[in-house]
């Protein structure tokens, strides 16, 4: 199906492609530029045990695009997490297929829309809850807990923040109870790898003149709470 760019994404693509040579991070020095780094694996040293790792499908897994040049690492955690929604209209397909595919079409979206190198997001929450790698080499820098991919999701914390899209528009109605449930985990597992406080939770609209992420950015304190009684 095809979704028409949306006004937020014009709008944060126009400015991102400005900013980005600002930023100059050091070049991705994990696996292979593009290479996917498995779903699971051991427990990384990082870990203190209180939050299980969840399932995230990584790029490889729901057929990624290669980037269009290599992905670049920041050599320090991220201080803050980013929740968004994609604007794409309300599925009521919760399938894990689905997941995939929509993974596939914000890469497409982003890629050839947007002129991004990749996804901008670090990671994608569909409406079942699956979780997926957006951007190549988020997972392997989230279990490792000591870098951050740079993303493009929200101007001027690119190099600070982890970006996750919501599948779907949440202006008017909640999302799914999956997709807020695999959300709590997805930000609880996150500040427990990178020691990022549950207060330090945000909507893309705390940094920029947006609708995103809907009604989710009025459930922050609730998203912040939910996470703090998983980090325990």
């Amino acid at each position: 199906m095809s979704v028409p760019v949306s006004r937020r994404s014009v709008l944060r693509g126009a400015v991102l492609l400005g900013t980005a040579g600002a930023l100059a991070p050091t070049p991705f020095g994990g696996p292979a530029a593009g290479a996917a780094p498995p779903t699971t694996g051991s427990t990384p040293t990082t870990a203190l045990g209180r939050v299980d790792q969840p399932v995230i499908a990584n790029c490889a897994t729901w057929g990624a695009r290669p980037p269009s040049s290599p992905v670049s690492v920041v050599e320090n955690r991220p201080n803050k997490i980013i929740v968004h929604h994609t604007a794409f209209p309300n599925s009521t397909d919760y399938s894990l297929a689905h997941a995939y595919a929509n993974s596939r079409e914000i890469q497409n979206l982003h890629m050839d829309g947007n002129g991004w190198l990749d996804s901008g997001q670090h990671f994608t929450n569909s409406r079942g809850g699956q979780l997926t790698e957006g951007r190549h080499g988020s997972l392997y820098a989230l279990l490792h807990g000591q870098t951050m991919v740079q993303g493009a999701h929200c101007v001027g914390q690119n190099s600070q923040a982890i970006g996750i899209e919501n599948d779907g528009i949440y202006v008017d109605v909640q999302p799914p109870q999956a997709l807020w449930d695999s959300l709590v985990v997805f930000c609880a597992f996150t500040c427990q790898q990178y020691g990022i406080p549950a207060s330090q939770i945000y909507g893309h609209k705390d940094f920029a003149s947006t609708q995103c992420p809907g009604l989710l950015h009025d459930r922050l304190p609730e998203l912040r709470s939910a996470v703090a009684a998983r980090l325990g």
